[in-house]
């Protein structure tokens, strides 16, 4: 009886913090995660970076500050993932900080999407994607929106944490060679850069049933888009192609050309403060490299038997969220 009793405060509890009327976005226990300590090699970090290794698989917080030292670790694996999923987490291909840096959020070319709670390692969401998903994006109300190339899509799923995996809404959007997603708060859109277009997009701001619908495209240099990814402190993105690398300006929407040691087939760049590099990630094998470098080409993380895609500094990205995010899910 007593058992009995704890379970159903324990769902009026859960429901106090998790439910609200339709369309509204709330916090999902902010307050409790937003203190509670995170691991202490990542609380302690000097200079972090994230970094997806597809050799393990695995998503690792590095710390080049203290000597390239991996102070956090996660796979699909070791995680509350089912094993039936994990094959979904294979190969992965970006892991974005979110939420004040106390959560992760990780795609892969296995098809897998997962928000992953750094304290931990717990998936709070994930679903399967399609075909080769490489870049993903937290909405303002806690939904999630995906980037697949091969089968040219992007995905907005409704993000209920209470619900079995994958078995929640999702809206399908066409998109040429989807290779990435970036919110944009100060002018509350999304951009998704396809082939040889930059594309913007409205959000609908519909919880339960969330759609994107497109405003306008601007034509891009080259083709096949690759990374596009805010500049820390500015109010700009990086953006790749296979030849070439650019600063794109989001007063103008204009291009300049970034120097770098090689502006060819770049995964990833990631900026910080003043005194920090910008991290370049270039294949030297097929896809992948065990290294990280800067503009110069100096090497700013090595290790052996690694095969990183992309590698992001753990910084607080205000060009896409607001300052100290609290966890929030939005719940119809």
């Amino acid at each position: 009886m007593k058992q009995i009793l704890w379970t159903v405060v324990g769902f009026f509890l859960l429901c106090v913090t998790a439910c609200s009327s339709k369309g509204a976005s709330q916090s999902a226990g902010a307050g409790a995660d937003s203190t509670a300590p995170l691991p202490t090699g990542v609380a302690a970090c000097v200079r972090c970076m994230v970094i997806t290794d597809q050799a393990a698989p695995a998503i690792d917080i590095v710390d080049v500050g203290r000597g390239g030292k991996v102070v956090w670790s996660w796979t699909a694996a070791e995680s509350n993932i089912t094993p039936a999923d994990v094959k979904w987490f294979t190969n992965p291909d970006d892991a974005k900080p979110v939420y004040d840096n106390r959560y992760l959020l990780v795609n892969a070319s296995g098809g897998g999407v997962a928000l992953v709670r750094i304290r931990d390692k717990k998936a709070v969401f994930y679903a399967h994607v399609g075909v080769n998903p490489h870049s993903s994006e937290l909405l303002p109300d806690g939904n999630i929106v995906t980037a697949s190339s091969t089968d040219n899509r992007l995905v907005i799923f409704h993000v209920d944490t209470l619900l079995a995996p994958n078995s929640g809404y999702r809206k399908v959007i066409p998109m040429p060679f989807a290779h990435n997603v970036v919110w944009d708060r100060s002018r509350q859109v999304l951009w998704s850069a396809g082939k040889g277009m930059l594309y913007k997009l409205r959000y609908n701001g519909d919880c339960a049933r969330p759609d994107l619908r497109f405003l306008d495209s601007v034509a891009l240099p080259g083709s096949d888009a690759h990374d596009l990814f805010p500049v820390y402190g500015r109010d700009s993105m990086f953006l790749t192609n296979p030849s070439s690398a650019y600063y794109l300006d989001m007063k103008t929407l204009t291009l300049s050309p970034i120097a770098s040691y090689d502006p060819k087939n770049i995964k990833s760049l990631s900026a910080g403060p003043s005194g920090w590099p910008v991290l370049v990630m270039t294949p030297r094998v097929s896809w992948w490299s065990d290294e990280v470098r800067d503009l110069k080409g100096d090497v700013v993380y090595v290790k052996e038997g690694l095969k990183i895609y992309k590698a992001r500094w753990l910084l607080e990205n205000l060009f896409s969220y607001r300052p100290a995010a609290a966890f929030s899910i939005c719940t119809p």
